[in-house]
């Protein structure tokens, strides 16, 4: 059986960088999960390594795959010097156990929450899951294994998270884009929600 995490590993860098800090969390009955700090001029990136060890299980099979199945690590991009986000560390990496720890499939237009603020100060408690492939390219493993996919992380603020249960992750997604939203900013406001988009 391969061990993927270091092919993880080695397409971040590639993508990335080297990152110039990590932290592993470990939650009782799971693997470890690390979390990489990468910078990028004004920039500060935070992903996960550990949660593509295993795939990502279907909650109502009765035996859980050991190979197939998705597969997947987080990445959180914000802007660099704003806010105290190097404490987002165990919030992702409780995000990144979620599917050892509750079962769940992360996918995209998915809504994490984290039952807290994301950092100290934050004006978000969860977040959407994008799109993968933009920033770092799905990771091919051998068959009959899926993929690894990067999925990025946009922070939700609690209104944002509430109206995008009723309309939908795409309907948020476009009125972030109407507002100029700058989504990696770790202190911005909740975009405008109240009046129909342009």
């Amino acid at each position: 059986m391969v061990d993927v995490l270091p092919l993880v590993e080695a397409r971040l860098v590639t993508a990335l960088g080297e990152p110039d800090a990590r932290a592993a969390v470990t939650f009782l009955g799971t693997d470890r999960i690390e979390v990489l700090r990468f910078h990028e001029e004004d920039l500060v990136r935070y992903a996960t390594l550990g949660m593509s060890a295993q795939p990502m299980a279907d909650p109502t099979a009765v035996l859980a795959d050991p190979v197939k199945g998705p597969r997947a690590e987080l990445v959180l991009s914000v802007r660099a010097g704003r806010a105290d986000t190097d404490k987002v560390l165990r919030p992702l990496a409780v995000l990144a156990a979620s599917p050892q720890v509750e079962g769940v499939v992360v996918a995209p237009g998915a809504s994490l929450d984290v039952g807290g603020p994301l950092w100290p100060g934050a004006p978000f408690t969860s977040v959407l899951v994008g799109e993968p492939g933009g920033l770092v390219a799905d990771l091919e493993l051998d068959d009959p294994m899926d993929p690894v996919r990067f999925l990025p992380l946009l922070p939700m603020t609690p209104n944002e998270a509430a109206w995008k249960r009723v309309h939908g992750a795409q309907a948020l997604q476009e009125r972030w884009l109407a507002g100029g939203t700058d989504l990696r900013d770790p202190a911005r406001r909740s975009v405008p929600l109240d009046t129909a988009p342009e």
